[in-house]
C-alpha cells in the first residue's frame, strides 16, 4: 500500500502525522511526505524553506516510529490540489491524507479549499482529518 501525506507548508498538524502514522504501521505502507508550492513569482525562498522544515519534521515523526517516508516538494506550476492529485496518480497512491481546517462557508465559496478539491478530483480515497 502507499499513502500520500499532505504536509501544508509550515503547518504540520499532529493529528494529520498520528493517522498516517497508523496507517502506515496497520497497512505496512510506503509513505510519501508531499507539499505543494505553486512556484514562479508567487513563491518566495522563505516559503520554500518553510516547506522543507515541515517535510523534515514530519519525516523525523515517521523514523522515530521505525516508518521509513520519502518527502517530496513540489514545485510543478501547478494549483496545490493538482499538484497533489497528479502526483497521486503518477506514484499511484491508494490513499490520500490530509488535513481539513475550519472555514466559514463564505471563504470556502470565494476562495474553495484545496483538501476539497483533492477529495473531489482524486481517483483513490481520500481521508481528511479535522
Amino acid at each position: 500500500m502507499k499513502i500520500l501525506v499532505g504536509i501544508a507548508p509550515g503547518d504540520v498538524r499532529d493529528e494529520v502525522i498520528e493517522l498516517a502514522l497508523n496507517h502506515a504501521a496497520q497497512f505496512k505502507a510506503r509513505v510519501y511526505l508531499t507539499t505543494s508550492l505553486e512556484g514562479g513569482s508567487s513563491t518566495s525562498e522563505k516559503e520554500v524553506e518553510r516547506a522543507q522544515n515541515a517535510l523534515e519534521y514530519a519525516k523525523a515523526l515517521f523514523e522515530k516510529q521505525g516508518i521509513v517516508c520519502e518527502t517530496f516538494l513540489l514545485v510543478r506550476g501547478n494549483s496545490p490540489d493538482r499538484d497533489l492529485v497528479e502526483f497521486a496518480q503518477e506514484k499511484e497512491i491508494d490513499e490520500i491524507i490530509v488535513g481539513a481546517r475550519k472555514r466559514s462557508p463564505v471563504g470556502k465559496a470565494i476562495l474553495g479549499s484545496v483538501t476539497q478539491r483533492v477529495a473531489l478530483t482524486a481517483s483513490c480515497p481520500v481521508v481528511l482529518v479535522k
